[in-house]
């Protein structure tokens, strides 16, 4: 194992040459993971149940408007409907003289006088008096009288007489000294000479009807939509308040369940690996002695095969010694609390060396200054994982293993010379030797931190952990 000087920054690597692989961003400290288990804001919560009160009063509003517009006009064309037919019976028929359709003046003047007196008052604003061919016989705008205009739809009334009513679009060549007006309401209905001739008798009426009763249905439709959308978020406050804080009292009660089974977890390990070290370890290492012993008392009295079998047996108690000292780490490296983040990096290096894999350390000092303890384990998590994979998967001869410091960050930097794989079909394949792979990226999401990964078949592979500093994650999240 090499402890060498600080080298250059770990992020230059992050162009790499054409012969090595691309770094890949496994987790973003940039993504705000705090906010998702951040404790339950009540204020947050009423102030998303008062904007939803806001959106629902609003599209009330707007779809209210809307149907109470399209009422206001249905019952403002059947009205127009219903007063048309009422004045074609009682003043316009009463009034029709065959001399109209000749142009007689007697009978045009007898038909002004009863239109003028009775029917031109209110809303309505201009009357038609048709032939079946499209002349027009009689209108209170003399300029129409005498002209003739090709009728539509309105000859389906001579077939089947019924008063029809809609709101005219006023696009036809009959309308053009309405067209200055806006919208208006159009009636039609046949009515009948003296002779038996059918008329068509035609009114237009004014829109401007519709837009008050529209606010009338509205405001009476708001009134009752809107105080009862508050009723309900009157009784849905206190409700919801009460959730709320059951609902936090069950957070603050699961997190320190958690943090519970955590040092649980921990004080479990401490004691399984105090146990195996002063029990079994020290039991294999006097046993190592004795036959060691033994064997040079075998050899002294000229029993060789004995004493070579001594030595094997010696040989491989102080294998399994060792073994069970890097297993003691793996389980519980004491030095991270007592010695500190370094200490225990070479330490963890130190199994690698037992299975004649050359560890090179790059660790500088200045890295651990501003380290909390959570960071510290951390590193050591995704030190110790990767190196785990350097020793069983990687077959690698040569590992480096990178600690510097950056101005708001510590980075970690993990390489070896190994296999490498496809990291996409790694992160794909959880069954095939490749768990580890998804453990880290979780642990680095958790803690807000980056994790990076350059790796291919035939070319190493390298990780990169960069763990932000806790300051400087709280002074971002103030600003």
């Amino acid at each position: 194992m090499t402890r060498a000087k600080a080298g250059s920054h770990p992020l230059e690597a992050s162009t790499p040459p054409a012969d090595r692989p691309a770094w890949i961003t496994l987790s973003d400290a940039s993504r705000d993971t705090t906010a998702e288990s951040a404790p339950v804001s009540r204020r947050r919560v009423l102030a998303s149940i008062i904007l939803g009160a806001a959106a629902v009063l609003v599209l009330v509003a707007v779809s209210g408007s809307l149907a109470a517009s399209r009422l206001a006009e249905k019952e403002s064309v059947h009205d127009a409907a219903l007063k048309a037919g009422l004045l074609a019976d009682t003043v316009v028929q009463p009034a029709l003289q065959n001399g109209l359709v000749s142009g007689d003046p007697a009978a045009f003047t007898a038909m002004d006088e009863a239109v003028k007196n009775h029917v031109l008052k209110g809303s309505t604003i201009r009357v038609k008096i048709w032939t079946p061919q499209g002349d027009v016989v009689y209108s209170d705008e003399p300029r129409l009288v005498g002209k003739n205009f090709p009728l539509g739809e309105e000859t389906e009334v001579f077939t089947h007489p019924t008063t029809r009513a809609e709101v005219s679009d006023l696009d036809g060549p009959e309308n053009k000294y309405e067209r200055g007006q806006g919208q208006l309401l159009e009636v039609y209905r046949p009515v009948w000479l003296p002779n038996g001739d059918p008329l068509l008798f035609e009114t237009y009426s004014e829109y401007d009807g519709v837009k008050d009763r529209a606010e009338q249905l509205w405001r009476g439709f708001a009134g009752i939509t809107v105080s009862s959308l508050l009723a309900v978020i009157v009784l849905m406050v206190p409700i919801v308040w009460r959730l709320l804080g059951k609902v936090r009292q069950s957070q603050e009660q699961r997190e320190a369940l958690l943090e519970r089974a955590v040092e649980a977890s921990t004080d479990e390990r401490r004691r399984i690996a105090g146990t195996l070290h002063d029990g079994v370890v020290q039991e294999l290492a006097g046993a190592s002695f004795v036959v060691s012993s033994a064997a040079a008392r075998a050899s002294a009295i000229g029993q060789d095969e004995l004493a070579a079998h001594l030595r094997d047996a010696a040989a491989t108690v102080r294998r399994g010694i060792t073994g069970m000292r890097s297993l003691l780490v793996d389980i519980y490296p004491p030095s991270l609390e007592t010695s500190g983040l370094l200490v225990a990096l070479e330490d963890l290096s130190s199994s690698l060396q037992s299975r004649d894999i050359h560890v090179v350390l790059d660790l500088s000092s200045d890295a651990v200054e501003d380290l909390d303890p959570a960071s510290e384990r951390l590193i050591y998590r995704v030190a110790h994982e990767c190196l785990l994979n350097a020793m069983r998967h990687a077959l690698a001869d040569r590992v480096t293993v990178t600690l510097t410091r950056e101005e708001d960050a510590t980075v970690l930097e993990v390489s070896d010379d190994g296999i490498g794989f496809d990291p996409a079909e790694a992160y794909e394949n959880r069954s095939d030797g490749h768990f580890g792979l998804h453990v880290l990226v979780d642990v680095a999401r958790e803690a807000g931190a980056d994790l990076l990964l350059a790796a291919a078949p035939g070319h190493g592979t390298r990780w990169m952990l960069r763990v932000p500093l806790r300051d400087t994650v709280s002074h971002a999240a103030a600003l």
